[in-house]
């Protein structure tokens, strides 16, 4: 059976378990004793074991039964939780989600079997209960070899019965199977059709019930029953049975040529099963669906959104409406213009109007939480807490905000690193904070919120602050600047250097710093997305980095302009006014140009010499205000043409190194017009 049909499916699933398990994991640290988070994360393991099965990711499927076992004995109470056996637990669900990483890339699960994590799962489970486990394991043992039961062997119609008698007086033996699935199973006819295939290769399948159609057809409850022809006897048979993911009870009935004598049935639960064998087996049956899959995958595994209904409904309204008056204006265009102006011209306004609403309710389907990306947050934080030493709490708010799908994709990396620098560098030691009277618990806060046409995330801490003095020296140091530039900087510029290339403060190096690589990374990606980041910062208070991003990166506002004889956009969302300076108000300041307005002193851009264009010279400029953070700069541009929606093109990999141009758009006479990037020429 080809699973590649449901690959997409089974990855989107996949990392919303592993998601909810990391979320619950984390409650249950708090509050190990709550019986509903236990029940809750043994539900989603069981979900995600029995997805792995269904696909035949056998790796996968048999870390996550062991992770199944241990949660099974800390429901019972034989284990008690506590950080270290979380601590195993969360290791354990980063494998998980390599498996899935390495499935999204490939469509096989990769060969890395992560036997130290199986030792430790096995272990912690053994340290807790060994005595009890042995006794449970005699016991099974003995039960297993005591259970002769008789079952009701089924009444067959006369085709296969003629066909039974034959196989028995030819010397072969005939079983009746009994097979019931787990309650829990998904797709029950892939099971099914797996019990098929496997009993095949052994022997012939003569009748079953219900019908093979309906088998097919998944209109069956968990069970079902087969009647099976083969040579081999029914401890072979049973095991095969067994070998099959998501089998819970399988049951042999021996028919008799005198169909009177007692006949013997063998059941077991499946808890381990044969696992290596079938590991061997599933693994063959993999590889050669490899080339295939792994081929599909990067066409199936694309990103997706999750849409509410009710967008989804209003966008088939709005559709609708376009059909209406799409018919309306065919009914018009053959008619007199005199007779049919009116109506013409109220199809047109009415047409503008839909089309404004579709483009709002398109751009509200491709908005998605920032709740996505925050939910890996807390995770991380308790596993940086633990490496450093320091108790520290994560408290976000704004995780509502909606942001475009592809920016919620870019911006994981950049507070990460945001994250853990407030965690390393921001907050101190609880000994320090105890010896300066604060809180000995750290606390980083994480917040969005809509401003305008951006989204702001706020990365905060309560920690010691950035000393100032320290960044110069040790930009200094690294050769960043000279000593003289260092003095003449201000401390908002002193901050901004924070950013450069293989800068840090840290004495020493360690898994989260100290290698100088980090913020220049996380400048580089929010500059990328059209947004820009800025510092605040308060000896012994702590500090605030603040990451400004645009809604989205597809259609967005923007101020016309013409400089020479071309068209350029600049997004407005940039664009503080716009102000006519004459050419005797713009002075000198250290070989820049600049103008003083309203007190401020405010440099000048001329966009002609940058673009390689001619420049009129006139006794009045046009000068373009745009601000980034606290820095303002002014663009020098010849004429205004208007304020304009554009949708963003990319100009391709071949002038993508093109830096202070962000992309181009096509304007209503079919002119295409370059969007200046100001973020990178501020």
């Amino acid at each position: 059976m080809d699973m590649s049909q449901y690959l997409q499916i089974f990855i989107e699933e996949s990392n919303d378990n592993l998601q909810s398990l990391n979320e619950h994991l984390l409650n249950l640290e708090h509050t190990p004793d709550d019986a509903q988070i236990l029940n809750e994360i043994f539900r989603v393991a069981h979900t995600l074991k029995g997805m792995a099965g269904t696909m035949g990711y056998v790796k996968m499927q048999k870390l996550t039964h062991n992770i199944e076992n241990v949660l099974s004995d800390i429901r019972s109470g034989k284990i008690h939780v506590n950080s270290d056996m979380l601590d195993i637990l969360f290791q354990c669900l980063d494998a998980l989600e390599n498996y899935v990483d390495e499935i999204v890339r490939t469509g096989q699960e990769g060969h890395e079997e992560y036997r130290d994590l199986m030792e430790a799962l096995e272990r912690i489970i053994n340290q807790s209960a060994s005595i009890k486990v042995e006794q449970s394991a005699v016991s099974t043992s003995q039960a297993e070899t005591s259970v002769v039961t008789s079952i009701d062997l089924m009444n067959l119609p006369e085709a296969p019965l003629h066909i039974k008698d034959e196989a028995l007086r030819q010397g072969l033996n005939v079983y009746q199977i009994n097979i019931r699935l787990s309650a829990n199973c998904v797709l029950k006819s892939a099971r099914a059709f797996v019990i098929f295939k496997d009993l095949e290769t052994i022997g012939e399948v003569i009748y079953s019930n219900p019908e093979v159609q309906d088998i097919e057809d998944e209109k069956f409850e968990e069970s079902f029953s087969l009647v099976f022809i083969t040579q081999e006897d029914k401890e072979i048979v049973k095991k095969k049975m067994l070998d099959v993911m998501e089998v819970e009870e399988v049951t042999i009935g021996v028919f008799e040529q005198s169909d009177s004598s007692e006949v013997v049935s063998i059941s077991q639960k499946d808890e381990e099963g044969a696992e290596s064998d079938k590991a061997v087996k599933t693994e063959q049956a993999a590889v050669q669906q490899q080339n295939g899959q792994a081929a599909k995958t990067q066409q199936v595994a694309n990103k997706s959104v999750r849409v509410s209904i009710e967008r989804l409904d209003n966008l088939m309204n709005l559709v609708s409406e376009l059909i209406i008056v799409k018919t309306q204006l065919d009914g018009a265009k053959g008619h007199g213009q005199d007779e049919h102006a009116t109506n013409y011209n109220d199809s047109i306004e009415y047409l503008e109007r839909i089309t404004d609403n579709l483009h709002q309710a398109v751009m509200k389907v491709r908005m998605v939480p920032v709740e996505s990306v925050f939910n890996r947050f807390p995770r991380m934080i308790r596993d940086v807490s633990r490496k450093l030493g320091k108790d520290i709490e994560l408290v976000m708010s704004g995780e509502e905000t909606e942001l475009d799908r592809t920016v919620i994709d870019e911006i994981g990396d950049p507070l990460i690193h945001l994250l853990r620098n407030a965690a390393d560098h921001g907050l101190e030691t609880t000994e320090e904070r105890r010896k300066l009277g604060k809180d000995p618990k750290g606390t980083i806060r994480l917040q969005a919120y809509q401003d305008g046409n951006s989204v702001v995330i706020e990365v905060s801490d309560d920690g010691k602050g950035i000393n100032i003095d320290k960044i110069r020296e040790s930009s200094i140091k690294k050769g960043v600047i000279t000593r003289e530039e260092a003095s003449a900087l201000s401390e908002q510029e002193v901050l901004e250097l924070l950013f450069k290339p293989g800068f840090s403060t840290s004495s020493e190096i360690t898994d989260l710093s100290g290698r100088g690589v980090g913020l220049d990374v996380v400048k580089s990606k929010i500059t990328g997305l059209g947004g820009h980041v800025e510092v605040k910062t308060e000896i012994g208070r702590g500090s605030k980095f603040i990451v400004r991003l645009p809604l989205t990166l597809a259609i967005i506002q923007a101020l016309m302009v013409k400089i020479a004889d071309e068209k350029y956009a600049i997004p407005l969302n940039n664009i503080q006014n716009i102000e006519d300076v004459r050419k005797e108000e713009i002075k000198f300041v250290q070989n820049q140009e600049v103008i003083v307005l309203r007190e401020e002193v405010i440099p000048i851009v001329r966009l002609h010499k940058l673009l390689d264009l001619e420049q009129e010279e006139r006794d009045v400029m046009m000068i373009v205000i745009v601000k980034k953070g606290e820095k303002q700069i002014g663009f020098m541009i010849d004429s205004l043409i208007g304020q304009q929606e554009i949708v963003i093109k990319p100009l391709g990999k071949y002038l993508s190194h093109i830096n202070m141009i962000a992309g181009a758009t096509i304007l209503g006479n079919g002119e295409v017009a370059l969007i200046l990037d100001v973020n990178t020429l501020v």
